[in-house]
């Protein structure tokens, strides 16, 4: 039958039509105390969602259906570890990943061993690195390690390891991801073979980008290493599912971390793929990033669906993309060290969710996943705002920003720099008045200069619904908590639209087509099987 038209949604659509569809958010807050009844706080994360074209009955409405749809039997199965991947017949434990003790059930108990396995060899490496006593060829401490991955294997640690860039490290951490090759000769032409150490990070070791820029890594060690076993046991680590295929390109054992194929790509900064994150903060920051985490998952897995973050974001998220046709969504977060949050949850969402088929293998009659996009707000502010403000389009936002910066302060507690704390003061200012116009519209300009935007070129509707979510601090906690809100989101959205979230076959078929290709590519008469416009690319490039 389909979500679509079941007794739930079609209320919703009733609900949309009677006018709840067309009310302005000017009008919501009419109500003085609406921010405080739209807002939930959790340990260090806060949730203001008041700026969202909803009333109480949306949100009872959005709870029916969300308990039509089973949503919390499926949060149960997805913590315990049931098969909740179906097109792949597997779990998906991430949460299992940074699980603790007594609240672990099901299978996501049964890998906890493995998983503590892994990370105890992590901590041995990490300790090893990060004290100096790792040695590159030349018995010189590694000053530099380079992550070289793709997706979930590159954007999670680049993500995090930005974002905790006032935390200082013993080792510089570069990233690699790009294979053109640009990024990797403009790396390696500042490093140094004798003190550079290399993370070759891929959950299958075949995908090509990686691999490619491995080789490309190696080549350049052996300019100064003859022995290849020198080269790979003491410049060389690796990330993978599997072992067979670590071994066979070379990495010993004890170079090799290993991680599960109950956890996908793009939830893989959980596992050994974080790495790069314990060399960055330590092992006890990456336990801390755990636990923030694990603070999410017990939160959705316990709290009542009305009091739920994940559950209510996802919720609003459906009744804007399905209900107020709403199809896209930035994501702006008001502190440079998000820099790379947008881009990350972009993969965690767009891969998830941008799906068109449901878990029965029907194509499915309402839209799923919202196109995302963002940037840092104040430079987004000089770019793409005129679009929100002024736009024919309707977008949602979330803000996201720290209320603290514990970097302004010296270990004896006295601050820094008074300007750096006008700027952060600045940017708060920034992040709150744009939620603030974007859901006021002209409604926002002061009496006293109203006059000035008496103009049709100078009007702002408004409208345009978002939610604000207030961190602490920037801290290994509060990052596992952001980000494991948004994994849980996401599948509260997948589970409403019926859709498998946790395989991406579109991706898979990229690399498959990409692999054929460059055959062709190499011999042009291959070619021939292909359509008229790529044989004539692929002849241009073999010319």
């Amino acid at each position: 039958m389909g979500v679509q038209h079941s007794q739930a949604w079609m209320a919703l659509q009733k609900h949309c039509q009677d006018g709840a569809g067309q009310q302005h958010l000017k009008t919501l807050f009419a109500d003085a105390h609406r921010a405080e009844h739209f807002s939930i706080e959790l340990d260090e994360l806060f949730l203001d969602y008041s700026k969202n074209r909803i009333t109480e009955e949306t949100l009872s409405l959005l709870i029916a259906l969300a308990e039509q749809q089973a949503l919390p039997d499926w949060i149960s199965r997805l913590l315990t570890g049931d098969v909740v991947n179906d097109t792949e017949a597997r779990p998906a434990l991430h949460t299992a990943a940074r699980a603790e003790g007594e609240d672990v059930q099901g299978v996501a108990a049964e890998v906890q061993a493995d998983i503590e396995l892994q990370l105890q060899k992590m901590a041995k490496i990490v300790d090893k690195i990060r004290s100096g006593h790792w040695r590159g060829f030349s018995g010189k401490p590694i000053t530099d390690v380079v992550n070289i991955g793709v997706g979930g294997s590159d954007l999670g640690p680049l993500m995090v390891t930005h974002a905790l860039q006032t935390i200082e490290s013993p080792v510089n951490l570069h990233f690699i991801s790009s294979i053109d090759g640009t990024q990797t000769s403009n790396l390696l032409n500042h490093l140094n073979q004798e003190t550079t150490l290399f993370i070759l990070a891929s959950k299958s070791f075949t995908t090509i980008d990686t691999l490619s820029n491995a080789e490309t890594a190696k080549d350049w060690l052996e300019e100064k290493i003859a022995d290849s076993q020198t080269l790979l046991s003491q410049h060389f680590l690796g990330v993978s599912t599997r072992p067979d295929l670590m071994s066979e390109w070379g990495l010993p054992e004890d170079n090799q971390l290993l991680f599960w194929d109950w956890i996908g790509g793009r939830y893989s900064m959980w596992s050994t793929i974080g790495m790069p994150i314990a060399l960055k903060v330590g092992m006890d920051g990456f336990r801390e990033m755990l636990q923030g985490a694990h603070l999410l998952d017990k939160h959705f897995g316990s709290a009542p669906m009305s009091q739920n973050i994940p559950v209510l974001m996802g919720l609003i998220d459906i009744w804007n993309i399905n209900f107020l046709d709403i199809q896209a969504k930035a994501i702006l977060p008001y502190d440079a060290r998000l820099k790379y949050l947008p881009a990350y949850f972009e993969q965690l969402v767009m891969e998830s969710n941008g799906k068109s088929v449901n878990r029965a293998g029907e194509r499915v009659g309402y839209k799923t996943c919202p196109i995302l996009w963002g940037e840092v707000g104040p430079n987004a502010q000089h770019a793409f705002y005129q679009l929100l403000h002024q736009g024919t389009q309707s977008v949602m936002c979330d803000f996201i920003a720290p209320v603290e910066r514990d970097d302004f302060k010296t270990d004896a507690g006295t601050e820094k720099d008074h300007s750096l704390r006008y700027q952060h003061q600045l940017a708060m200012a920034n992040c709150f008045a744009q939620s603030r116009v974007l859901m006021l519209g002209d409604a926002a300009i002061p009496e006293s200069i109203k006059a000035k935007f008496d103009s049709p070129f100078k009007h702002y509707p408004g409208n345009q619904p978002s939610n604000t979510i207030l961190l602490k601090t920037i801290s290994p906690k509060t990052l596992g908590m952001l980000v494991a809100l948004y994994e849980h989101k996401t599948f509260v959205e997948a589970v409403i639209w019926e859709i498998n979230p946790f395989d991406q076959w579109g991706v898979e078929l990229g690399k498959l087509i990409a692999k054929e290709t460059h055959a062709a590519i190499k011999d042009v008469a291959l070619s021939e099987a292909f359509d008229s416009s790529t044989q004539n690319l692929i002849k241009r490039i073999a010319k």
